[in-house]
């Protein structure tokens, strides 16, 4: 008679999901939005952790109004990987957290590659690149452009720990999600004092220490508990990073098995038993939140570039599909490199959209809708071929995320994959992910050691097999062809990429010049002083 309520907190907003471990199904839904700031300089995306938080609150009252609150057990929390939430010693915000498509970053990229010895002594070090995505040189970014800030600076944590300090009121890691900070030897699951020191040797003091991700974060503090009217012996599990806990949902927890989640962004990842570590650092050498290891491959492009399309043309979703279904696959010509917030696979940070093959064939709607579906689907399959190419093979894909409900692009995901694409039945993967890690935790809790994450997730986990797409033979081979073009025209443009950006940043791309970036400044946040973070 037990309940558990996964947490999944993205770019857009918070979802909760409530498992009943009896029936193993989902009997209860909530969500609740959360704002990007506006204003920014080019290259930076950030939000205020409190709007994770009160939409927490929110999602949690919702759904406990809608079950018997005596029956949950446990609380799994999923979050947007590589955030940086920077705390002061009495646990508050300075300001607002910098986030995975976040860009700003690249010459910290650089001053803490150069100080570990080039790419591949970062690799040696981590297992990864250091990339602007992640949460190492964010925290550098602090310390050389908001001095201040960072030296008000104790706390370190992502943003589903942040979740988990609200819920719990506890510091606490666990080994998935801290795998795509890059201060993290992937190989030793252990802090990397090469990468920590790169940046500041006190920095270590401002880590949690790493924990297994079957143990717990806590229990919910009393406070919590009563505004939720939940026990406070509810136990919050280790939680992890969105795409780990997406793994748990789409049963993903042995080798053998590949996920796909079309959503803001766009991951492929595999359960692997030792680390997959990238030579040339392409594929993330992640850990997952089960034991084992999580190689990934991310592109920051895919239903923001169809959703502004979208808006763009005035379509509703059916209408984005029949543009896309009425032209014939190739877009009669026409190949977007979907760039639209830089990207990561390939690591092309000062990428932009670019658009080949425009002609009075392809200058309609339909051609680009079609090619913004193809483009975002063949840059994933970018990085699915390097996946391949370290032994982790596709036979099968399971989709989730937004883009996973259009039949017209799972036959797109079917063609440009190779191989035959199948939606979930819960498709809200995350959050159920986080349910079931909730259930693992509070099982092994109770001294059932043995227990594996595998006997939570049978059963629950399943797919629907009404969206399975099979892939086309002639249509598979004229993808291989746009796939060789579109990966030719990303690497002829790359050189131009960086003089356009110096043509479209100017001088806003100094974050302490001009009259309006300061004006934006103290609106985001008060980044001078952190009076607006403290008064919250």
């Amino acid at each position: 008679m037990s309940l558990y309520i996964g947490i999944d907190s993205g770019t857009q907003s918070v979802k909760a999901v409530v498992l009943d471990l009896d029936s193993r199904k989902v009997v209860a839904e909530a969500r609740a939005p959360h704002t990007l700031l506006e204003g920014l300089p080019v290259g930076h995306m950030e939000q205020r952790p409190q709007e994770w938080t009160a939409a927490l609150d929110r999602v949690l009252s919702e759904v406990a109004a809608k079950i018997d609150r005596t029956r949950v057990r446990g609380i799994g929390v999923s979050g947007q990987q590589h955030g940086f939430v920077p705390l002061d010693d009495k646990g508050e915000v300075i300001r607002p957290a910098k986030l995975w498509c976040d860009t700003s970053t690249t010459a910290e990229c650089v001053l803490i590659t150069k100080k570990l010895g080039g790419d591949k002594a970062a690799i040696r070090a981590t297992g990864n690149l250091i990339l602007p995505g992640f949460t190492a040189p964010k925290i550098l970014w602090l310390k050389r452009n908001e001095p201040a800030h960072y030296k008000r600076l104790r706390h370190v944590l992502l943003p589903h720990d942040y979740l988990n300090f609200h819920l719990t009121g506890n510091f606490f890691m666990e080994y998935g999600d801290a795998s795509g900070s890059a201060l993290m030897d992937v190989r030793k699951r252990a802090w990397s004092a090469q990468a920590i020191n790169a940046i500041d040797k006190n920095l270590a003091d401002w880590l949690p220490p790493l924990s297994d991700s079957h143990r717990p974060a806590g229990t919910l503090q009393p406070e919590r508990a009563k505004a939720y009217g939940f026990s406070p012996d509810v136990v919050v599990s280790a939680g992890g990073g969105d795409n780990m806990m997406g793994a748990i949902g789409t049963g993903n927890v042995t080798p053998g098995v590949i996920s796909a989640s079309f959503g803001t962004s766009g991951t492929i990842y595999a359960h692997a038993a030792k680390p997959v570590v990238d030579p040339r650092g392409e594929i993330a050498a992640f850990c997952s939140s089960t034991g084992g290891w999580l190689p990934l491959l991310c592109t920051m492009n895919v239903t923001t570039v169809t959703e502004q399309l979208r808006a763009l043309f005035e379509y509703d979703h059916a209408g984005l599909e029949a543009a896309v279904a009425s032209t014939p696959a190739g877009a009669n010509g026409l190949v977007l490199l979907p760039y639209l917030a830089g990207e990561r696979t390939p690591n092309v940070p000062d990428g932009s959209g670019v658009l080949l093959g425009l002609s009075g064939k392809s200058f309609n709607r339909g051609a680009m809708a079609r090619a913004a579906m193809e483009g975002v689907t063949l840059g994933m399959n970018y990085g699915l071929r390097r996946l391949a190419e370290l032994g982790v093979k596709a036979k099968e894909i399971r989709v989730t995320g937004g883009g996973a409900k259009s039949a017209v692009w799972r036959q797109i995901m079917a063609n440009i994959f190779g191989v035959p694409v199948v939606g979930m039945v819960e498709d809200e993967g995350a959050a159920l992910g986080g349910a079931l890690q909730a259930a693992w935790c509070v099982a092994r809790g109770e001294g059932k050691r043995a227990a594996k994450i595998s006997e939570f997730t049978d059963g629950v986990v399943a797919l629907n097999e009404q969206t399975r797409c099979l892939p086309q033979k002639e249509n598979v081979r004229r993808y291989r062809e746009i796939q060789a073009l579109q990966d030719a025209l990303s690497t002829a443009v790359r050189p131009v990429f960086a003089q356009h950006r110096k043509l479209q940043v100017g001088k806003s791309e100094n974050w302490k010049s001009g009259k309006s970036e300061k004006r934006e400044i103290g609106k985001a946040g008060n980044r001078k002083s952190g009076k607006a973070e403290r008064r919250k």
